[in-house]
């Protein structure tokens, strides 16, 4: 039973009858994926046994300020260390996989199953964390199987924007789930197809749940082949004349693949820049994903002395990010490109929402340098989603044909819209659910059942590598002092006669101007010296000093502002070292009254 202090607050699903968990129950929940676009993991959970699903960080917006991830709060997997755990990837990307070394250093896992070109980029991640590299990872295809005491897994390939993507057929004892992981249909597609007849089969056999994924939810209509996007970028290399750079997401290996392709079709030798993309080449290369010669890549030494006719860069920064490679050679930073009038930069990718203003930064800054620059319209296709559409949702639920629908991997809204495809496909309303992160349903006898518990389902701030928490306070503090300030609270005592030896001196930054407000400072000062005389009384410690002066000036600071800076209280036990302050403060005002 899961411990009481996770009972739900407020389900989603309101008007829906919740149930007890009872001996025998399967439970299915979510740690992330639901309510966001990021950070998915999905848990299977059957008496000492706990199927993981993928295990993704989600990357932080410009709210949160210095956070380099967000990943899945794992409390209850760790307050489950004893049960038997494994983990399935379903695809390579980083919504997928980028919280694996996070997850291994607080969760015994047995075994990481993943595809192969995943498998690659997991051993890739670990080795740059020290004391996870031996981790038993297997690697797994559509054929594969796993079998645990309760849950024999199968898989049915499916197609994405990343080569060796999965489906997931999950059997326990209570009834049959399927996991779609990220898809699309694309009947003319860049590398395996998807497993129409495995999809089919599994539909006629029964499936209770199906969880799919929702990202594309309000897309009308089926997504353009990737084919068409590969003849688009190739009759843009042909009718170009000078150098060509186009960006991407590193993370889209078909498409990276196919303007390799495109570039060495037309005598171009290609040049890599950014981290990210570096290393997709370079693990497509040891994959066969992609195909280029050394002879047919150039060296940052070479490209200087390379006609331009000959040149296609291939780079990051497709989302306008700061420090990626084409926002750098936007502004004129980079080390080895720059600008020419006559360039032609190809963004073959949509800005993902919240990023349009960045993009839109850097093509100007390369219309101002005097490039040409393409990106996605209604007059080409330089770029498709990697995601099912809602025509391509339908086509997934007639195939699996599930009794229960969860819609998984997306925002509110996305999961809401994937709910009412699966009302026009039939599905009745009562076996839809709309879950947030952490709520549990409970599947007892091929039902599915939601349960009036619930899990934590938080976000943790990661800055660095740091798993402990405490960016997550960290973040708050930030956000206090971007939004209120800080204040500082200086006070002089004298611990063994336990007095005050000075009035507090208050220093303010970001929470009001000093000039302005000597009469707030002045109050507030005589406040916290009465404050810390009456609980100088008796014998005290630095720490309760502290809180007197937070819980004295804290209220009194909102009451004159409506506003709540961080006070940080100063404690100086030392006479000759307050002397020397007060002498340097006079010696201040003295500087300023001269001149």
């Amino acid at each position: 039973m899961p411990n009481k202090q996770y009972k739900n607050l407020g389900h989603t699903n309101t008007n829906r009858n919740t149930y007890h968990v009872e001996k025998g129950d399967t439970l299915i929940y979510a740690l992330g994926g639901l309510g966001e676009v990021g950070k998915n993991m999905y848990c299977f959970e059957h008496d000492n046994e706990i199927l993981i699903v993928d295990c993704g960080v989600l990357f932080p917006g410009d709210d949160l300020l210095g956070v380099d991830y967000v990943i899945p709060d794992y409390h209850h997997l760790i307050r489950m260390n004893k049960k038997r755990k494994v983990l399935v990837i379903t695809h390579g990307h980083e919504d997928h996989i980028g919280g694996i070394p996070f997850l291994l250093r607080q969760v015994k896992i047995d075994a990481i199953y993943a595809p192969r070109f995943a498998k690659a980029l997991i051993q890739k991640k670990l080795s740059e964390h020290k004391g996870l590299e031996r981790t038993k990872i297997i690697e797994i295809n559509g054929d594969s199987s796993i079998n645990m005491r309760y849950f024999q897994v199968g898989f049915f390939d499916t197609i994405h924007s990343i080569p060796d993507s999965l489906g997931v057929l999950i059997n326990t004892p209570n009834g049959r789930i399927v996991e779609t992981g990220d898809f699309k249909f694309d009947l003319t597609p860049v590398g395996t197809n998807a497993d129409y007849q495995k999809m089919a089969f599994i539909g006629a056999s029964h499936c209770d749940l199906l969880m799919s994924d929702s990202t594309n939810s309000g897309v009308e209509d089926f997504s353009i082949s990737e084919r068409k996007v590969a003849d688009e970028i190739l009759e843009i290399m042909r009718r170009t004349k000078k150098r060509l750079i186009v960006a991407t997401f590193a993370s889209n290996v078909h498409r990276v693949s196919q303007i390799i392709e495109a570039a060495l079709k037309c005598d171009r030798k290609v040049i890599v820049f950014g981290r990210s993309m570096e290393n997709a080449v370079d693990i497509g290369r040891k994959m066969g994903t992609i195909h280029i010669k050394n002879n047919q890549m150039l060296s940052r030494e070479d490209l200087a002395h390379t006609p331009d006719e000959k040149v296609c860069i291939l780079c990051t920064g497709s989302q306008g990010e700061p420090l990626a490679a084409l926002s750098r050679i936007a502004n004129g930073t980079h080390r080895f490109i720059h600008v020419k009038p006559g360039d032609t930069i190809v963004f073959s990718s949509k800005p993902i929402p919240g990023n349009q203003s960045s993009v839109n930064r850097v093509v100007d800054n390369l219309f101002r340098a005097g490039a040409t620059v393409l990106n996605k319209s209604v007059l080409n296709n330089l770029h498709t989603t990697g995601h099912a559409s809602k025509e391509e949702q339908k086509l997934m639920m007639q195939l699996i044909e599930p009794t229960y629908f969860m819609p998984v991997h997306g925002e509110y809204k996305m999961l809401m819209q994937h709910r009412i495809t699966a009302m026009e496909v039939g599905i009745p309303p009562e076996n839809i659910f709309v879950c947030a992160n952490g709520d549990i349903l409970i599947l007892r006898n091929h039902k599915v059942l939601q349960s009036n518990w619930r899990f934590q389902g938080d976000d943790i701030y990661v800055d660095g590598n740091d798993i402990s928490g405490l960016s997550t306070a960290v973040l708050k503090d930030r956000r206090i002092l971007a939004e209120n300030g800080l204040v500082a609270v200086i006070v002089a005592i004298d611990s063994k006669a336990n007095s005050l030896l000075a009035q507090p001196i208050i220093l303010s930054r970001g929470f009001v101007f000093v000039k302005n407000s000597q009469g707030l400072m002045k109050e507030a000062s005589f406040i916290v010296n009465k404050a810390l005389q009456e609980q100088m009384k008796e014998k005290t410690t630095f720490s309760e000093l502290k809180n007197c002066v937070r819980s004295a000036l804290e209220p009194y600071l909102y009451k004159k502002t409506h506003r709540n800076p961080i006070v940080i209280p100063v404690i100086i036990n030392s006479r000759q070292a307050m002397e020397e302050m007060q002498n340097m403060r006079r010696n201040k005002r003295f500087r300023k009254t001269k001149s």
